[in-house]
């Protein structure tokens, strides 16, 4: 198995410029309430403000990608097959298509370079399209998307989903938010074009 899986939704992604602004998206307890370890379509439930942050940065021409540890594959939980469905879905509710979404299907205690919060995934998205990671913002729910973040040079943002998030590391992310939609404000904010 390839260390880092990469699934690109959309044909017309723009690879060629480095100045299009980019947004690594966390998928779980950030886009979606996290199942742990499941997919179920049926069980389905965007967070808050996950959609009019997607809308947000896909009017603002930013490039949106999906960055996700997916450790359920190798544990047997679901099929790579039934998590590409569960993200059609997911792109459906939001009502926006990803440019790219990565995922690292191991195990947490795997060693892979992939899973964050190494920064295989963003590395990887780097390489394929041209992105200027320090230029970049990296979103998610937890610490790992927060050191992810930090390993590449982009600007971290979180936003908890468990209450007890922030207290678990002193070192801040760059901007903490109550829900996606606020920081998808303060990220369009700190955009060369908000200036």
């Amino acid at each position: 198995m390839s260390p880092t899986v990469f699934v690109d939704t959309d044909a017309s992604a723009d690879t060629s410029s480095q100045q299009r602004p980019t947004v690594f998206v966390d998928r779980d307890g950030t886009l979606n309430v996290d199942q742990v370890h499941g997919v179920s379509i049926e069980g389905l439930e965007l967070r808050p403000g996950a959609a009019q942050a997607m809308r947000a940065w896909r009017d603002a021409g930013w490039r949106i990608v999906v960055i996700t540890n997916q450790s359920g594959i190798a544990r047997g939980k679901y099929t790579e097959l039934e998590m590409h469905r569960f993200h059609e879905a997911l792109q459906a509710s939001l009502g926006v298509t990803f440019d790219a979404l990565y995922f690292c299907p191991h195990l947490p205690d795997a060693g892979c370079a992939c899973r964050k919060p190494a920064p295989g995934m963003l590395l990887q998205a780097a390489r394929e399209h041209g992105i200027d990671l320090r230029a970049s913002f990296m979103v998610g729910d937890s610490w790992l998307d927060v050191e992810a973040a930090e390993a590449v040079g982009a600007r971290s943002v979180l936003v908890p989903s468990k209450p007890d998030t922030l207290s678990k590391r002193a070192k801040r992310p760059d901007h903490v938010a109550e829900d996606l939609a606020a920081a998808a404000e303060w990220m369009l904010s700190q955009s060369p074009a908000a200036r």
